[in-house]
């Protein structure tokens, strides 16, 4: 008979002062200008020692977010000084950042400068299997448009993520294309938020819609109006004002040169 070795007891996870933090200063509760916790503090509310503070601190210090200053503590930083496109920046962004209108204003404004030009350039260079990708996406989000429990919810929003996500790639830019998967986790942050709070769902999908027959039209300057249009609306359903600097909110696109 073979002998059973002993498990050995799985050793806790010790508390996560980083989640803790990242929680408290995505959410809004921690502003830039305001000084987080002392490592003191965090070492007495956590029960751990302060070397594990300082190795948590550290990673918020790496990605920008706070800054050590000595003899004070460590302070949050301005919104421009974070590495937003740090993966570990954009999970917290996904899980904490809902509450934090001034985020999403961020996200939304950056999405407004880059989304109608990407939807424009994917006009131009659309691949039949780039269609089949935009295609497949508005489907799903049509078989889930009225949905009521919460999963059917999260499939749509899937779904609208994955729309937007295969318009990046139908660009053939590599750098758009690398870039929606980083960008991946912001986009579902205002995705699944609006899709919540938008009261004419059928009209965010008709808007959608135009998108994807711009592009299969090969219609540039269609596509820019109509991508420019979904973010209005998701800004509508928000309750954010994206701002006058955004270049997708005042930028004219020269009408498409007839053949």
């Amino acid at each position: 008979m073979t002998a059973t070795l002993p498990k050995r007891p799985v050793k806790p996870a010790r508390p996560s002062v980083v989640e803790y933090l990242a929680e408290a200063i995505f959410s809004g509760r921690y502003q830039p200008g305001d000084f987080v916790p002392k490592e003191i503090d965090l070492c007495e509310q956590f029960a751990i020692n302060r070397s594990a503070v300082r190795s948590d601190l550290r990673q918020l210090v790496d990605v920008g977010i706070i800054a050590r200053i000595s003899g004070h503590g460590s302070k949050v930083r301005d919104y421009e000084e974070w590495n937003i496109l740090d993966p570990s920046v954009t999970e917290w962004m996904t899980r904490y950042a809902s509450p934090n209108p001034r985020i999403q204003r961020e996200i939304l404004a950056f999405r407004l400068d880059v989304e109608p030009y990407v939807a424009m350039t994917a006009a131009r260079r659309a691949k039949a299997l780039d269609l089949v990708a935009i295609e497949e996406a508005l489907e799903g989000m049509s078989r889930h448009l009225h949905a009521e429990s919460a999963e059917e919810k999260q499939r749509y929003s899937d779904h609208d993520v994955a729309f937007h996500v295969a318009i990046f790639k139908a660009s053939h830019n590599i750098v758009w294309a690398q870039l929606s998967h980083i960008l991946r986790p912001s986009i579902h942050l205002l995705v699944e938020t609006s899709n919540d709070s938008t009261a004419d769902p059928e009209a965010s999908f008709e808007r959608h819609r135009l998108v994807m027959e711009a592009i299969r039209a090969r219609r540039p300057r269609e596509a820019f109006l109509a991508a420019r249009e979904v973010l209005q609306g998701t800004a509508e359903a928000l309750g954010i004002e994206p701002g006058d600097g955004t270049l997708g909110s005042w930028l004219e696109v020269a009408p498409t040169a007839t053949p």
